[in-house]
């Protein structure tokens, strides 16, 4: 009932907290009253990128693991893969900066009136010889080519500009 949407939240919390212990104890209340391990490592797979984020960009890769480990194994031996992975991320530092980014840009998704922007001709693949006779693709700098970074505009002309890592923050 309600109680699992609680735990879970608490789980949540006390490693956005940096509670190890807290977080523990949250994972062994869920786990020895039969939650479902591949729930808890689904939960954590989502932390990993929301909450922890490109502070430790490992911590997706041992969110992963974990969902994989307790899949090959099961309970009671996977108590100890979320274990160690639940005090991974509360010890973890954290940062929200993509999830914050990601979310500035469905508003800006939201926002927009009329039709899309359309994307700019030289980013554009031109697979056939009529795409390459309208454009698509001309002008496009291949940036491995290149020695120094390359000038080039990646947004459409509308949004030239936009720092979605800025935008929204008060």
């Amino acid at each position: 009932g309600e109680e699992h949407y609680n735990c879970i939240s608490a789980l949540h919390k006390s490693m956005r907290g940096s509670d190890e212990n807290a977080s523990l104890y949250w994972l062994a209340r869920m786990l020895e009253g039969g939650e479902d391990p591949l729930y808890v490592a689904r939960r954590l797979v989502r932390f990993a990128s929301e909450d922890i984020g490109l502070a430790d960009p490992l911590a997706l890769t041992q969110a992963v693991a974990a969902y994989q480990g307790c899949h090959f194994i099961g309970m009671p031996e996977c108590e100890v893969i979320l274990a160690q992975c639940v005090v991974y991320f509360a010890r973890a530092p954290k940062s929200i900066e993509v999830y914050r980014a990601y979310g500035n840009v469905k508003e800006c998704l939201r926002m927009h009136t009329g039709p899309l922007p359309p994307v700019p001709l030289h980013l554009r693949n031109a697979p056939t010889r009529l795409m390459k006779n309208l454009g698509y693709g001309k002008g496009y700098k291949y940036n491995p080519m290149y020695k120094e970074p390359v000038e080039q505009d990646y947004l459409p002309e509308e949004l030239k500009g936009t720092d979605f890592f800025k935008e929204g923050k008060s």
